[in-house]
Order: structure tokens, then C-alpha cells, then sequence
């Protein structure tokens, strides 16, 4: 008889967080990683929980938009379990609005965000000289404020989610048989995997770089502004995010590409002009064919499971996607919207 009613390969964003949701329904869990948690790219440092503009709603969309809105009950039951803070806040987002056409566009997506966001979270345009001194420049002098955007702290949060699995009872470990039923978040190497049997690409890993800046705005929103995330940490930093590279030598160091992100953003957002940098970060993120996560029976293993391709969205998608699995591998019971399922990216 198996000790372990779970097993789950991969120890990141999306690994930990089905292995919570079937530890806190009353599975035995044990999460297996050689090279320990949030080695890939939940081990990262940006943490920006940023929902998907609404409009041309489709099944991604609303998947996202529901995991975002159950985000705040769901990391706060982690940190009352496990006695950990994630570092999770939902204090929104400011964006510079670019010229005449961008702000009808982003008008019209308040329009949008009204209806399809069912009042739970607003989409704004407002003045920017009403924003305060925490602003990016905006030649328009407009900017758009969403209510939905959240942050987190990458390291923070698989700490959080592993000591309440722990505190469930369940194990993390670097090797051990699998038991019970069996989960594949391996992320790029899983992908690979895959993609090498059926000799076409089932995903691939995008290598991302982020800086890691001394500056205290913990109490105020993220701003995202000529394509850099700026993120306030719980600790007092600011996270700077990040590059999207197909092609490249080395998928743990930084370079000139982090360099130019970091000047765009303290060109466009005036704090951040004298914010020493405390740290650099590389890492290579699974992105899946589809684009979008893979959750379902795996591919090649009749009777196991697989949630893969959080890419940017990993953190962001997690609550929801650990308890449609734990659904899935604990009750048979399937919710997972079809453009999810592993054969999409075959």
C-alpha cells in the first residue's frame, strides 16, 4: 500500500501549489526536485500578478482573471498554515498612456473591464499629476489603473507554500520513489521531454533577466511603462522585469540585455533614477506551443498528470491551477478549459 497518496515532480510555482491545494484537502503529498525549490524560474524576482487586458475574452482569460480574484484568500490560508508571508499584495497597477489613439483604447477597455471584470476589480484612466510622486512620465499626461494587479515575492512565496505543506504533513525532498498518483511540473525540461518524443516542439524554455533595486515603496502599486514591470517588494525592494529571449548562450547569466531594460526604466519612471542595484537574476521560463499552461493527463505517461507552461504567468495562474488539479488527480473531477489540454501543443 503507498505511504504517499501524491507525488509531484518539480518544485516551482506550479508544482508546490498543487501539491498545497491536495495536502490541504487531506492527501498525503510529497514534492520531489533534484535541484530544490524554486531552482528554475519560480526562484525569480519580478512577482508581477498582472491580469490580461479585457477585451476578446476567451477561456485564458477568465482562467487568469478567476485565479487572480482568489489570490488574496489563498496565499493568506498559506501563511496562517505554514506561518510564512508570501509577500502577496493586490495594490494595482499604473501604466502611461501613450498618445491620442492608446487613450480611446484604454477608455473603451474600462467599458470592457466593467462588465467582464463583474465589479470585482476596476480598470481607470485617470489624471497623472493624481497619482502622486510614485508615477511613471507620461506625455499625455494620462494613465491607466487597474485594481486587479497584485505582486508577490517570488522566493518568498515557494517558502511560504512549503512550509504549509509541511505543515500538512507533506515532504520536500530532492529523490525519492514516486507513490500514489503522479504529477509532472518540471517545467523546460519537461517540455524538452516531450517535445523529443514527438520530434516537433511541444514548448520551449524563454529566457528572461530582472534587477533587483534598493528602494522602499512596499505600500504602492506596480508600474509598467515602455515595457518594463516595476515591482514594490514586501522587503523594501523594487523588482525590474524583463527580457523575453528565444535565442541565447547561457541561461543563468546577465547582460548588456539587462542593462538597457534597467535604463528604460529609470528613464521612464523618475524614482527609480538612483536606486542602487542589488542583485541581477537570469533563468529560463516554460512557455508551451499553445502559450498557454499545460494541465492534464500527460502525454507520454498513460495515467499521470502534467502542469507545465506558466512562463510569465506562473505565479499569477498558480491558485487556480492547483485546485482544477487537485480536482483532476484527487476526484476525476475535470474543469480544465480545452485550450489548456496537453494535445492543444502537440
Amino acid at each position: 500500500m503507498a505511504m504517499v497518496d501524491v507525488t509531484v515532480y518539480g518544485a516551482g510555482a506550479f508544482g508546490l501549489s498543487v501539491a498545497w491545494s491536495c495536502a490541504k484537502r487531506g492527501a498525503s503529498v510529497q514534492v520531489i526536485d533534484p535541484f530544490g525549490p524554486g531552482a528554475g524560474s519560480s526562484g525569480g524576482l519580478v512577482g508581477a500578478l498582472a491580469p490580461h487586458v479585457p477585451e476578446n475574452w476567451n477561456d485564458k482569460k477568465q482562467f487568469q482573471f478567476e485565479s487572480l480574484i482568489m489570490a488574496e484568500p489563498y496565499w493568506a490560508e498559506i501563511a496562517k498554515t505554514g506561518g510564512k508571508d508570501s509577500g502577496y499584495a493586490r495594490l494595482g497597477r499604473l501604466q502611461p498612456i501613450a498618445d491620442d489613439h492608446a487613450l480611446t483604447l484604454a477608455q473603451n477597455r474600462a467599458s470592457g473591464a466593467a462588465q467582464l471584470w463583474q465589479g470585482l476589480a476596476d480598470w481607470q484612466v485617470i489624471r497623472a499629476d493624481a497619482a502622486g510622486d510614485w508615477t511613471p512620465d507620461s506625455h499625455t499626461g494620462w494613465l491607466i489603473r487597474d485594481s486587479l494587479t497584485a505582486r508577490i515575492h517570488p522566493r518568498m512565496a515557494c517558502a511560504a507554500l512549503i512550509a504549509a505543506i509541511r505543515a500538512k504533513g507533506g515532504q520536500i525532498i530532492t529523490e525519492g520513489d514516486p507513490e500514489g498518483r503522479i504529477l509532472h511540473a518540471t517545467g523546460v525540461a519537461g517540455l524538452q521531454e516531450i517535445s523529443a518524443h514527438h520530434r516537433r516542439s511541444f514548448g520551449n524554455g524563454v529566457k528572461g533577466q530582472a534587477a533587483l533595486l534598493q528602494l522602499d515603496r512596499r505600500d504602492c502599486p506596480q508600474l509598467f511603462a515602455d515595457s518594463v514591470h516595476a515591482v514594490p517588494h514586501a522587503d523594501g525592494t523594487v523588482a525590474i522585469g524583463s527580457t523575453s529571449e528565444r535565442d541565447y548562450s547561457s541561461p543563468t547569466t546577465t547582460d548588456s540585455q539587462l542593462d538597457a531594460v534597467l535604463d528604460r526604466a529609470r528613464a521612464a519612471i523618475p524614482a527609480l533614477r538612483d536606486a542602487p542595484v542589488l542583485e541581477r537574476w537570469a533563468g529560463v521560463r516554460p512557455r508551451a506551443r499553445s502559450r498557454a499552461p499545460v494541465l492534464g493527463e500527460h502525454p507520454l505517461r498513460p495515467g499521470e498528470f502534467i502542469a507545465n507552461g506558466g512562463f510569465k504567468i506562473g505565479f499569477g495562474m498558480a491558485p487556480k491551477v492547483g485546485e482544477v488539479m487537485a480536482d483532476l488527480i484527487l476526484t476525476g473531477h475535470d474543469t480544465i478549459p480545452p485550450g489548456f489540454r496537453p494535445e492543444v501543443s502537440l
